[in-house]
């Protein structure tokens, strides 16, 4: 069986090769999947280091958010009442402000893996500065920074350059003395640091002279962190949370553990097409493959081979396959991962802070992998050869049928019912999870799973939709080509097998472009359409970078600026921050209060008297004052809320009652999609919430670009145009998404048109006698062509139909109008045409070759 395993190798390496091709860029793209997730994992969990290396202690003003490792103090402390201490050898204050940097050309510098950039006070106590600087000097004067190396490298800034610093109340350029690492890294967990003198970051901060958010504390020699953590507890009593440096920075580790290990469960959902596709594409590839053999294997079977050696020798030709195109496969994984780490980057989410991985995981299980890929596509191959009776040695091997029909019905049905694995749950947690982000992207991972698991079902019953088309198409064909489309009829029906191989390929394709293509649009359109309806005001004002969390942004003062314009009736920023839902508690969606887990809601703050003719939001909403609060109808149901009741909430500067006034509603979701709040409420819950935009109603695009025109990194827009890039803060992460189904569809479309060129291949002798009888060489390429399109018309009609029952799935489960089934008419005349144009230009080669073989060709032929 070697023997024979060898010549199979020597003659048909042309087949194999191009088997092997689609197992490479399948085994490429699992691989490249792999690499990036592990690559996102380190970016993000790898990033550990911390600016409390050296510090035992924290003391940190009033209270703070337990559940948020990286929550800023609600108080103030300062820094005489700790220094000096028993026990005390060392004290300096600590103070963060997010801000905004830009680099060279005023490109926003994104921070490692969605994080954030900080301003924070450069630390001259040598027993408490973890910052090593690896070039320049520390900052010294107002306006002079050192910088973590990442922020460095992302935005390409040198010591002695300058950078843009856009902090929550002005806009300033700092010259950059320094490049640090903390622990080795260019980075800490809270994301890049922008170190400023003490003086600089107070001000900022608005901080008096004297205090501080917080103060590291290094404990004297021979006292334990815990005992004189206890110490200064007592003495600072409620006005001050004091908590030992290493329980912060465990609870950040364990903190981006947990993003490391969602993200990887993001990007794995996202890998299991990839893994699909792959399986899909060598399946059909590796089928035909046997499928040309039929003669050679029902002789070995007539010569005295059993069946055991015969899938010996379909599974060994599959491992020598696997080896090799996993080898390649795991090198081209690097460029794919690459590939979509710039689409990630795109989108906010910066992952280069990590390397690239070369460990065992990241090689041995894209290999192994690989060749499991490979395996799984021979077995099925190899028990349908080791099947071949021997009386089929003497039939063409281009003869064959639709195959039993109850075993492939029963086999499709069966496929079906593992897509309702997915399905099922679907409706279970629309009943249990309260509606919200986490719900409908938990719908819309299983649908889209039960999805792919429908086409594969599809492939299995396509042989049963051949012949009514292809005779359909035949039909056509006599009428256009005559005598060539009856041999194409005749072709197309004799062999629904090998025309439902192609068209399967075709499908999925089809299938990922048509469910995107609608899944975008409807977005894009409702985005669109609800955001003109909410939008009153005629321009906005906001940055043209943006950070991990969206859009970059801006300077409160701003909306003063713009208020100022001749002509501009109204300007309000729309301020943001976050609060957590302390009382009531919040309760689990069954009503079970006794473990209700923190609800966090996002709070937007914006003038009253202006935004009538700024916004218009759903309710009935009055202007609200300060202490109260108006939450969208989602929020409340979700927290168990109603009108007239009071809450206690979480801010940035501790608890604070609130009343809920009453209920509105944000069609859009673009604007104040959690809750909305007067701007003194909002300064008692974050003084340093910054403004997402300025709406401004009234005055001229032109004339607020020019009060604006010493402001880099800003932009005025019209209505039209800030809904858009409000919209793709909403979106992002999409660019991720169309890397993978591009690649996907790529591949697909290459075992499309080799499976066709098999296909072909496989009736040399056909081909040949047909030429020796008298057909010409432009109908035996019309043959080739009408059975393309054959192929488009049945991979088309199923893909399509499989897109628009995915779309309408999606649209039921989550109730979104956002997913709604109303695709543009033209959207599926593109896709056709698309179709249509990729398998024409994939056949003609093929056709050609077949025009061309010559009689003793076929005469020789298998």
């Amino acid at each position: 069986m070697w023997l024979i395993a060898r010549r199979s190798f020597a003659e048909g390496w042309l087949r194999l090769a191009a088997t092997m091709l689609a197992a490479l860029f399948s085994i490429g793209l699992i691989a490249g999947s792999l690499q990036f997730a592990l690559r996102a994992q380190e970016a993000v969990s790898g990033t550990d280091a911390s600016e409390y290396a050296r510090a035992d202690v924290l003391v940190q003003g009033g209270s703070v958010d337990e559940d948020d490792p990286y929550a800023v103090p609600a108080g103030r402390v300062a820094l005489d009442r700790v220094a000096g201490r028993p026990g005390v050898a060392a004290a300096t204050g600590d103070a963060s402000v997010p801000v905004t940097a830009s680099g060279p050309g005023h490109k926003t510098i994104v921070p490692p893996a969605g994080a954030r950039t900080l301003l924070r006070p450069w630390t001259s106590t040598p027993a408490l500065n973890p910052y090593h600087l690896e070039s320049g000097r520390a900052p010294a004067a107002d306006g002079e920074v050192a910088v973590t190396r990442h922020a460095a490298r992302a935005g390409k800034l040198a010591v002695g350059g300058s950078m843009t610093v856009l902090t929550p109340r002005q806009t300033r350029t700092m010259k950059v003395v320094g490049i640090v690492t903390v622990q080795g890294h260019g980075a800490v967990a809270s994301g890049d640091l922008l170190l400023a003198p003490p003086a600089t970051v107070q001000q900022a901060a608005g901080l008096p002279a004297g205090t501080w958010q917080s103060a590291w504390v290094k404990a004297a020699p021979g006292v334990a962190p815990a005992a004189l953590r206890r110490d200064l507890a007592r003495a600072f009593g409620s006005s001050a949370t004091v908590r030992t440096a290493k329980s912060v920075r465990d609870a950040q580790s364990a903190d981006l553990k947990g993003a490391g290990a969602s993200i990887g469960g993001a990007i794995g959902m996202l890998s299991s097409l990839a893994v699909f596709v792959g399986l899909f594409v060598v399946s059909n590839t590796f089928g035909t493959l046997v499928r040309q053999r039929t003669r050679r294997l029902a002789l070995l079977g007539a010569i005295g081979a059993t069946p055991r050696q015969i899938k010996r020798l379909i599974r060994l030709e599959a491992l020598v396959l696997g080896i090799v195109a996993s080898a390649g496969g795991v090198l081209l994984g690097y460029g794919v991962s690459d590939l979509l780490t710039r689409l990630f980057a795109q989108d906010g989410f910066d992952i280069s802070a990590a390397d690239a991985q070369y460990g065992w995981i990241a090689l041995a299980v894209p290999a192994a992998a690989g060749i499991l890929v490979t395996q799984l596509a021979a077995w099925r191959a190899a028990r349908k050869a080791a099947r071949i009776s021997p009386m089929q040695a003497l039939r063409a091997a281009s003869a064959d049928t639709a195959g039993r029909r109850w075993p492939r019905l029963a086999g499709a049905f069966a496929v079906f019912a593992f897509a309702w694995a997915f399905f099922g749950p679907v409706w279970a947690i629309r009943a249990e999870e309260p509606p919200g982000p986490d719900r409908t992207i938990g719908i819309c991972v299983l649908i889209l799973m039960g999805s792919m698991t429908t086409v594969a079902a599809l492939a299995v019953l396509g042989p049963f939709f051949v012949g009514p088309l292809g005779g359909l198409v035949g039909r056509i064909g006599m009428a256009v080509s005559g005598e060539a489309g009856r041999l194409a009829r005749a072709t197309i029906t004799r062999s629904p097998r090998r025309v439902s191989s192609a068209a399967s390929s075709l499908m999925l394709g089809v299938a990922l472009v048509g469910a995107t293509a609608m899944i975008v649009m409807s977005a894009n359109g409702r985005f669109d359409e609800a955001g003109r309806q909410v939008m009153r005001a005629d321009h906005a004002i906001a940055a043209t970078g943006r950070t991990g969390d969206g859009p970059a942004p801006l300077p409160r003062d701003l909306a003063a600026r713009a208020a100022a314009v001749p002509g501009v009736r109204h300007a309000a920023a729309l301020t943001t921050t976050e609060f957590k839902l302390v009382s009531p508690k919040p309760k689990h969606h069954d009503g079970d209060d006794s473990d209700g887990s923190a609800r966090y809601v996002t709070v937007t703050g914006v003038d009253q008297a202006a935004m009538p003719s700024l916004l218009r939001l759903g309710g009935h909403l009055p202007p609200l004052q300060d202490g109260q609060i108006g939450l969208t109808s989602t929020t409340m149901k979700a927290n168990d809320l109603h009108e007239g009741q009071r809450i206690v909430v979480s801010g940035a500067r501790g608890r604070i009652p609130l009343t809920v006034v009453g209920a509105y509603h944000d069609p859009s979701h673009l604007f104040a999609d959690g809750a909305l709040a007067a701007p003194s409420t909002m300064d008692r819950l974050d003084p340093d919430a910054a403004a997402q935009a300025i709406l401004v109603s009234g005055g001229s695009t032109d004339a607020l670009s020019r009060a604006l025109g010493g402001v880099t990194g800003v932009k005025v827009m019209d209505k039209g145009a800030y809904v858009k890039q409000a919209a793709s803060s909403m979106t992002k992460g999409m660019r991720v998404i169309y890397g993978f189904i591009g690649m996907s569809l790529v591949l697909s479309l290459f075992g499309m048109a080799t499976t066709v060129s098999m296909s072909v291949a496989e009736r040399t002798r056909e081909f040949g006698l047909l030429g020796a009888v008298g057909a010409t060489m432009t109908q035996i390429r019309a043959i080739v062509r009408w059975e393309a399109a054959t192929v488009v018309l049945l991979g088309g009609l199923l893909g399509i139909g499989t897109a628009l029952g995915t779309v309408g799935i999606l649209h039921i489960a989550t109730g979104s109008s956002f997913l709604a089934v109303n695709p543009p008419w033209w959207l599926f005349v593109l896709v056709a045409a698309g179709a249509a144009a990729a398998t024409l230009a994939t056949s003609a080669l093929p056709a050609r070759r077949a025009s061309t073989i010559p009689v003793l060709e076929a005469a020789k032929a298998e």
